[in-house]
């Protein structure tokens, strides 16, 4: 049951039927586990945490730089030097004393990442490497829960969201196969750049299919790419299909034309 304060608080996301009280109950019941808490994380903790996510975990092994300050608008001047992930909580549990924060200072990975996944609800991936998005991805589809994942850089922004809950894909190993033996250089803002409205635009994005996913509003992109060209101010949405031979998710079959 909502408390007078929440339900005081949350009045104009209860008033959406699509919503309501029952949503909120299963918001503030639910757990979000957010990988990264750079430029996508910033927008969507923030989002979560006003929308009145029980418990949301932030995990992050960086500290504040002043070039992020740019687009990582979770963070103030004074948290340079400091714990992204702890910094990120203080800041959410200013917004939000109702709701509980936890921080993990460190890059999740292994045994650690899947018990972290496991006790999630949802999981956010706004990491910035690939090594950790294609983890996360594994993690999530061995224990079955939905994965939400954000990417951005120069002027455009991706929108992916699986669902993994009936241990079936597409996955994200589909839609970007991954050689960890492969030595290509890798693309990141550090060396190419990013608007931080693209970056924040899809951090807030990946916040509303967390509560569209958690509340059963409407009908969220599983199994969809969606690309955002800040300089268009365009859409394109594609659908995933699954690789039989993916690793991670496939059957092992293989394709008619192979």
């Amino acid at each position: 049951m909502l408390s007078d304060q929440e339900f005081l608080r949350y009045n104009r996301q209860i008033m959406l039927p699509e919503i309501g009280e029952n949503g909120q109950t299963r918001l503030a019941n639910a757990k979000v586990l957010m990988v990264g808490a750079g430029g996508l994380g910033s927008s969507a903790a923030l989002y979560l945490a006003g929308a009145g996510i029980g418990t949301l975990v932030i995990a992050d092994d960086d500290e504040v730089d002043s070039s992020n300050l740019q687009r990582q608008i979770i963070y103030r001047d004074r948290h340079q030097g400091l714990s992204k992930a702890e910094m990120a909580a203080e800041q959410v549990r200013a917004l939000n004393p109702h709701i509980r924060v936890r921080a993990v200072k460190a890059r999740l990975a292994d045994q650690r990442l899947t018990m972290e996944v496991e006790l999630a609800d949802v999981v956010l991936d706004c990491s910035d490497n690939l090594p950790t998005r294609h983890a996360m991805n594994q993690a999530c589809f061995e224990v079955r829960k939905i994965l939400i994942a954000g990417a951005a850089i120069r002027w455009q922004g991706q929108l992916m969201a699986f669902d993994f809950r009936h241990g079936s894909g597409p996955c994200y190993h589909c839609l970007f196969p991954y050689d960890p033996e492969a030595k290509s250089p890798a693309m990141n803002c550090s060396n190419s750049g990013i608007a931080g409205p693209v970056v924040g635009v899809v951090g807030t994005l990946q916040a509303l299919e967390t509560i569209k996913a958690l509340t059963g509003a409407g009908q969220v992109g599983f199994a969809t790419l969606q690309q955002f060209d800040g300089l268009t101010m365009t859409w394109q949405k594609f659908n995933v299909a699954q690789d039989k031979c993916c690793p991670v998710c496939g059957t092992g079959e293989k394709h008619d034309n192979q």
